[in-house]
């Protein structure tokens, strides 16, 4: 199993057109045997401390394995939606973990 978490640091004025792309690249993960486990919205009472700035969103993801992940990434009809991703998001930060 892969997982990956992912903070997203959206632009200023960008939300509605990172959630177009959202709507539309999430459901793509199925065909990946990847999973959505979570996605959050911290708010700034619930982002603490960290070096890292706050978020716009948090999502952890698990695909049964780093090949699903890679055809994921390649996906036809993701890489359509990258202009969607690329007007809205200013970066990521994306952690590879494992369960323990």
């Amino acid at each position: 199993m892969l997982y990956l978490t992912q903070l997203i640091y959206v632009k200023e004025g960008k939300e509605d057109t990172f959630h177009s792309f959202e709507a539309a690249a999430i459901p793509i993960l199925d065909q990946y045997n990847g999973h959505l486990l979570a996605r959050c919205r911290p708010t700034d009472h619930s982002w603490i401390a960290g070096e890292y700035p706050k978020p716009y969103e948090v999502h952890i993801v698990r695909f049964d394995t780093r090949e699903d992940f890679e055809a994921f990434a390649e996906d036809k009809t993701r890489k359509d939606l990258l202009p969607l991703k690329e007007s809205s998001i200013d970066r990521t930060v994306l952690i590879e973990g494992r369960l323990l």
